[in-house]
């Protein structure tokens, strides 16, 4: 199956929240514990173990275990395998962007079910160019798995670059989106080919329905609600997946609390599949 086709009956069966297990020094210290590599193991599968069965799909953010060096890239290594072990698609958060062999490369370290951090899907940067991604795409392509890329972000200093207008007279929003509406033309029941669209943003005057999956960070702590995401997709939140960490995670340690605030969220979400 393609990763549209696993996500569409992932989503299906869990709802549509994504769960991101970002092991902050700040969190890690909420938990009573250290900031080191054995504190962020406890961390990581503790969430592991109050989410993954209950959502479609976790997200890790690789900076946060590569702090901690070899150490750290081995619990996400487990925090990948038995995210999977337990039902959930598994999306890793690096917002990689190079070209040639070392976009490449990159692409065989996700991507790959054969390396030990081969996850279902990744995020990715387009702005050294759209074609810069092609060896994601050829390798997502030959692996039925997934990509996530940059479009529409909510820090602020997004729209000096994503607003910018090409010599067409569209935005390189709007260029990357065109760019992800033919890769995902002719898939069903949804493209394996998406984009990162806040969840705080302002109207953009783009359609955001381009047959692909939709990451909408921000969340819960970060402000956006349920009627934003209806507000800003319309009829294209049936695809969207809301994204929150720090807003799930702070109901830890216990994991039936982080399994409380899962299932909480996912309720508050369900609107988006009639969308």
């Amino acid at each position: 199956m393609s990763f549209g086709s696993r996500l569409v009956a992932a989503m299906t069966e869990r709802g549509q929240l994504c769960a991101g297990i970002d092991p902050h020094a700040g969190l890690l210290h909420d938990w009573g514990l250290d900031d080191n590599p054995g504190g962020l193991e406890r961390f990581a599968l503790t969430a592991v173990e109050g989410l993954a069965p209950y959502v479609p799909v976790i997200k890790p953010q690789s900076a946060f275990y590569e702090r901690h060096g070899s150490r750290g890239v081995a619990v996400l290594e487990r925090v990948i395998a038995e995210s999977r072990a337990a039902g959930a698609l598994v999306l890793v958060d690096v917002k990689r962007g190079d070209i040639g062999s070392t976009s490449q490369a990159y692409a065989d370290a996700y991507l790959d079910p054969a390396s030990p951090l081969g996850s279902d899907a990744v995020t990715v940067s387009p702005y050294l160019g759209f074609g810069s991604l092609q060896p994601f795409v050829d390798t997502a392509r030959r692996y039925d798995a997934g990509l996530f890329v940059l479009a529409l972000t909510s820090n602020k200093e997004g729209p000096e670059v994503q607003h910018a207008v090409t010599a067409e007279g569209g935005t390189v929003a709007g260029l990357i989106l065109d760019r992800l509406r033919r890769l995902d033309a002719e898939a069903t029941p949804l493209g394996s080919y998406g984009a990162v669209i806040g969840a705080t943003i302002a109207e953009t005057g783009l359609d955001l329905d381009f047959n692909g999956p939709i990451l909408a960070p921000g969340y819960g702590a970060q402000g956006g609600t349920a009627a934003d995401l209806r507000r800003i997709f319309g009829a294209a939140g049936r695809h969207v997946l809301a994204s929150s960490s720090r807003g799930l995670l702070g109901a830890g340690p216990d994991p039936r609390a982080l399994r409380g605030a899962a299932l909480a969220a996912r309720e508050e979400l369900s609107v988006l599949a009639a969308s």
